[in-house]
């Protein structure tokens, strides 16, 4: 895409966050969006190569609309200041984790997983990490995984890179608090991510890399979804 349009784009709207100036902008802003939903139909096609359960997937199933949702927000500002696109087999409404990518000046990055699970299906899945602890320890702790993402416990939003956005203070109700291995059940995200610079989604070279990260981390993915699947 052309990254550098799409960040200078961003970046005006972060400082001219109203309806008046985006109506007089409008026609650049449907240019940038252009080169950005191209190269998320790319970004498809490569990644349903070796997860074709997603290869049904439209740019329009993956992207999201640049109004922002302000009922329940401080922040009245009717724009968003990045362009995102979740690329997941049951759309990017559901449960089921998918691959997330995303752009927006000074914090870029990519993702995988699955985020803001309810209640009853975190608790699932800790009771299916539990029962296969050693499956999960070969996945979330092998070296490669470690080196893109790092360890549980270790990383929240902003960070470089991390595993797990939110985590709770304590082992959840019903768990064992003395469990060697807690922090995979204080994980209230099943999702991984890793920061990338801004000038990362310019070129064709970032497919390459892209791909490479999201085939890390999709057994972590490939794992939790199963168990989320039970309930979709």
């Amino acid at each position: 895409m052309d990254i550098k349009r799409v960040l200078d784009f961003l970046e005006a709207i972060r400082d001219n966050n109203n309806r008046e100036w985006f109506l007089e902008n409008k026609k650049e802003y449907q240019a940038v969006r252009k080169t950005f939903e191209k190269d998320v139909e790319t970004l498809i096609e490569r990644i349903s190569l070796f997860d074709a359960s997603i290869s049904h997937i439209t740019v329009k199933d993956a992207t999201y609309r640049f109004n922002r949702d302000t009922r329940f927000s401080p922040d009245k500002s009717p724009y968003k200041r990045h362009f995102g696109a979740y690329i997941a087999a049951h759309g990017k409404k559901a449960f089921h984790g998918g691959y997330y990518i995303h752009v927006e000046p000074g914090n870029c990055f990519v993702a995988c997983g699955n985020y803001c699970l309810p209640t009853n299906i975190l608790t699932s899945c800790r009771n299916e990490i539990m029962a296969n602890i050693d499956e999960w320890r070969a996945v979330v702790e092998s070296d490669v995984f470690v080196r893109f993402f790092g360890r549980a416990g270790q990383s929240r939003w902003g960070d470089k890179k991390g595993f797990g956005g939110e985590y709770l203070k304590k082992s959840p109700s019903g768990f064992p608090r003395d469990y060697e291995f807690v922090d995979y059940l204080r994980m209230k995200d099943y999702c991984c991510w890793k920061a990338v610079p801004d000038t990362f989604y310019g070129g064709e070279a970032w497919f390459d890399e892209a791909v490479k990260i999201f085939k890390v981390a999709k057994p972590m993915m490939d794992f939790v979804n199963s168990v989320i699947d039970d309930y979709e």
